[in-house]
């Protein structure tokens, strides 16, 4: 890639790289309606992401939670740290673990300080704690408008992606 393409998965800034949607679902096996990250920006291999999501009111977990109160689940909001966080593994990682799954293993010490609505940028800031081998821990704060909205310590477990069913 020569970084001139507007189709391009990855773009180096400033402030690290930029990771769009078709960069994302390259790295990671999620897709609708699990697909909880819409872009990752400021992302530094081996060290840290910013993964963002638009929510509009056509979520489809707003339909049920809660009908006349939309509220973005907690679980939720955790499941999009751990897609940021496996983009920066497979970020970090790079083609040459091509074919890896990141697998969340554990949380610790969630805390959520507000509700996350229809029309909410949330902004996942993730970074790497450690890793030793294929075990790698991070730590997350949510944003809307700069205040935090979540926050956890999590785990997460490299592995080869198991084959395909015929």
């Amino acid at each position: 890639m020569d970084g001139s393409s507007t189709d391009s998965v990855a773009q180096d800034t400033e402030t690290g790289r930029t990771v769009d949607i078709a960069g994302i679902m390259h790295a990671i096996p999620h897709r609708y309606p699990f697909l909880l990250i819409d872009r990752v920006v400021e992302l530094i291999p081996n060290v840290s992401a910013v993964g963002v999501k638009h929510l509009s009111v056509n979520e489809h977990f707003f339909q049920g939670h809660f009908p006349g109160h939309p509220v973005m689940p907690g679980v939720l909001i955790i499941e999009s740290m751990a897609q940021t966080a496996a983009v920066l593994v497979v970020e970090t990682l790079g083609p040459k673990e091509a074919g890896k799954v990141v697998y969340f293993m554990s949380v610790e010490g969630a805390k959520f300080r507000r509700p996350v609505v229809p029309g909410d940028s949330l902004r996942i800031h993730v970074v790497k704690e450690r890793n030793r081998g294929n075990v790698w821990k991070f730590h997350a704060i949510a944003r809307v408008d700069g205040s935090a909205v979540a926050e956890a310590t999590y785990a997460a477990m490299i592995m080869d992606r198991r084959a395909e069913a015929p």
